[in-house]
């Protein structure tokens, strides 16, 4: 039984999906920019804003200025409206619930910017599930790197040996990997179970039940 469960936040407790998509198309449309189709954004999520709004741009406009600019005018946008259809998956709330009524300690860490993380997780989820909460901060590494993890760690006092991360991405597992600890992929999220499994995931859940049941064994 692992003591302590670290997980990813979008594609793996919430479908963000159609929100961030929308945030982007928003943004584009009002600069007469090409817009993507939902589904594209599975590719372009989970390496931070700055990489959002870069992959999001036409390939002539990916300069660090334009980038940086289309950022700061998505993050604008998202910051209304990142609720608007965002929601908890299948099966999320309850496995929550159990696990912290097991004494399992719980957090969250993603490249998302601070701000919505904070705002995410105390909105979809309430207060008490998570004892850390960790989004992307100004001058931090970001996953893959292991600091968050081990800040984490360090916060909570928790084992390397007794800890999981829970994602839903190649980047999840190989923070994992980089930070020690074990690694469990979530096939219902963004990137699906064949890039987990290429990606050397310990465990790979096709719903909430089964993590669960991983967790506890």
């Amino acid at each position: 039984m692992f003591q302590c469960c670290i997980f990813d936040l979008d594609g793996t407790l919430i479908n963000s999906l159609e929100d961030l998509a929308d945030a982007c198309n928003w943004v584009l449309r009002e600069n007469g920019l090409p817009t993507h189709p939902v589904d594209a954004y599975r590719r372009f999520v989970g390496d931070g804003a700055y990489k959002l709004a870069e992959r999001m741009l036409p390939e002539s406009m990916r300069d660090q200025q334009t980038a940086a600019r289309y950022k700061a005018l998505f993050d604008q946008r998202y910051n209304g409206h990142y609720l608007d259809k965002t929601r908890p998956y299948p099966g999320i709330l309850e496995l929550l619930a159990h696990l912290k009524k097991k004494g399992v300690q719980l957090a969250v860490l993603s490249n998302k910017p601070n701000q919505f993380v904070q705002k995410i997780c105390a909105e979809a989820f309430g207060e008490g599930f998570f004892a850390a909460v960790w989004g992307q901060r100004d001058g931090a590494a970001k996953k893959p790197a292991p600091d968050g993890v081990l800040a984490i760690l360090n916060e909570l006092k928790a084992a390397p040996e007794e800890t999981l991360l829970i994602g839903d991405s190649n980047v999840d597992i190989q923070t994992a990997k980089n930070a020690g600890v074990a690694s469990a992929g979530v096939s219902w999220g963004f990137r699906g179970r064949q890039e987990l499994a290429e990606a050397g995931a310990d465990f790979i859940a096709d719903d909430a039940g089964q993590l669960e049941a991983y967790i506890l064994s």
